[in-house]
């Protein structure tokens, strides 16, 4: 099995036609025919289970696609660096983050770094919470970004900021024009909110925030991103809440409120390892830092051990 192989299933595997995907690979469909049933033979395993009218995978063949994709960017990355290395940069830092980072300094500090390390490269990797304190015990990543804290053994983690939460409305909602409101008077609408498994912090926070209001949210729709919600509250399909911090991204296009009762806001966490955590993440983390503090949003250190 090599990495020729392995791009040739993936291109069937997401086309699910062998034509297409041949196109997409700029090879003959009799050749990649070839290619697909000499994998299978290599591996003693049907991948594809195929007829004259559809391509499936197979339970193994969906197995070996989550596989291949991991090995093909792996791969590329390793190509990527070695190209650099040749061309005198010094290393890659690969960095964890939940999409809100995008909205909270992240990417003028990727710039600000790289700048001031010009042979470092950043290499940004979207994980949610639960998932990126496995992915550094794992070596995965230099460091994280999440949205709590963790306890995982050599796993070391620094608060950065609180974000208080309020209430994204959408246009022409009767609410508008009030300065503070009691989640109590949203029991009757419809909310927007994460799929548990995409963010259990964030949603089990605002569920929370609302029973303590006095009521249980009634869920209309759920969206995996921050921007996938803000556009459908815009669209007046619900109500949703997010952080502050990220309602600044669309002033003038987005309507929030401050909410009346005091609840646990969001929170976002450094992580990195506890020991000798390599010198490139200490570097970005104080870059990181910095950046927030020029910006009012820094917050005492917390670090949280084991």
């Amino acid at each position: 099995m090599d990495l020729k192989q392995l791009r040739y299933f993936v291109a069937v595997a997401e086309e699910l036609h062998f034509g297409r995907a041949a196109a997409r690979l700029f090879i003959s469909q009799p050749a990649l025919s070839f290619d697909i049933k000499k994998l299978e033979e290599q591996l003693g395993i049907q991948l594809l289970q195929r007829n004259n009218k559809s391509v499936k995978l197979t339970p193994a063949g969906r197995v070996l696609l989550d596989e291949a994709r991991s090995l093909l960017l792996q791969a590329e990355q390793a190509r990527r660096l070695t190209l650099r290395s040749a061309q005198g940069a010094l290393g890659r830092l690969r960095v964890g983050f939940v999409s809100s980072m995008l909205y909270q300094g992240l990417p003028a500090a990727v710039a600000r770094y790289e700048a001031l390390y010009p042979g470092m490269e950043v290499v940004l990797r979207e994980i949610n919470s639960a998932e990126q304190a496995q992915a550094l015990q794992r070596g995965q990543i230099d460091i994280g970004f999440v949205h709590r804290g963790t306890t995982l053994a050599g796993v070391a983690s620094l608060l950065l900021l609180t974000d208080p939460f309020v209430c994204c409305l959408p246009p022409g909602h009767p609410l508008l024009a009030e300065t503070t409101i009691d989640l109590a008077q949203l029991r009757d609408e419809p909310f927007i909110l994460f799929p548990r498994s995409a963010s259990p912090h964030y949603h089990d926070l605002i569920i929370a925030r609302c029973v303590a209001a006095g009521f249980s949210p009634q869920i209309r729709h759920e969206a995996r991103l921050w921007q996938t919600i803000i556009t459908m509250v815009m669209h007046g399909m619900g109500v949703a809440l997010l952080p502050q911090s990220l309602s600044g991204a669309w002033r003038g296009e987005l309507h929030c409120v401050a909410i009346a009762q005091v609840g646990p806001p969001s929170e976002l966490h450094a992580i990195i390892a506890e020991d000798n955590p390599p010198e490139a993440a200490r570097h970005f983390l104080a870059v990181l830092r910095d950046d927030l503090a020029l910006a009012g949003h820094g917050h005492a250190d917390l670090l949280i051990k084991p």
